[in-house]
């Protein structure tokens, strides 16, 4: 059995072990789908490439059905990363996103779903980049589980350390502005693996389209946990 599926079963065996990441009330909170691939045509190039004008966009889909929250992105093939020269390699540039983006108010409260500790963290400050990033490690029956939360406001930094206990359900931070968060609408890119491979405050969110099943295998579905589907 994969680590992928001791996960699911897990979850599924312990139905209430994951906690909240963000505050949603199914009962009484609308979803909405973004389809930030090249299907989207009402996004236009230069929309994305301009941080103002792209916040614009999300803040007014957001508005016109009473949204909580703008979700989707796992494993979503999206053009828009051509923005950013962080993204383009000599092999093939990266486009796959391999998180689940949750859009929203800068301020938004940002959970940890489990118990456990910091991994390490990272204010990540490039264009297009995650910002200010948290990495937390998480231990359920054994199985070992990183969670990523990028795009975070500055402040949120300010007192953590490697190795930080961390309550469930604990607020960790808040989606960070425009200014502060890579330059993006505000959001949160939340992120689930196995294996961190050496890395510290910061994992790839986005890879090459021809490794998807490669990296499904260290990446989970967040969904898993954020249950929004």
């Amino acid at each position: 059995m994969d680590k992928d599926q001791i996960l699911t079963r897990y979850l599924t065996q312990y139905p209430q072990a994951a906690g909240k990441v963000v505050d949603y009330n199914p009962a009484t909170d609308k979803l909405l789908h973004l389809d930030l691939t090249s299907a989207n045509t009402e996004l236009l190039p230069d929309d994305v490439n301009d941080t103002e004008k792209f916040s614009t966009w999300v803040d007014k889909k957001l508005a016109e059905g009473n949204y909580k929250y703008g979700i989707g992105g796992y494993m979503e093939h999206r053009t828009l990363y051509a923005r950013s020269a962080l993204f383009d390699t000599a092999e093939e540039p990266r486009r796959l996103h391999l998180g689940v983006d949750i859009w929203g108010a800068a301020g938004t409260p940002v959970h940890s779903p489990f118990a456990g500790t910091v991994h390490s963290f990272a204010d990540n400050d490039n264009f297009g980049d995650y910002g200010p990033t948290i990495i937390l490690q998480h231990n359920l029956d054994g199985l070992i589980l990183y969670s990523l939360y990028g795009h975070l406001n500055r402040e949120c930094l300010a007192g953590l350390y490697e190795g930080k206990e961390i309550a469930q359900n604990q607020q960790i931070a808040l989606f960070g502005n425009n200014t502060e968060n890579g330059h993006w609408p505000p959001h949160l890119h939340f992120q689930l693996m196995f294996d961190m491979e050496g890395l510290k405050g910061d994992y790839p969110g986005v890879g090459r389209y021809s490794q998807m099943e490669k990296l499904k295998g260290n990446m989970p579905d967040p969904d898993l946990i954020l249950k929004f589907s």
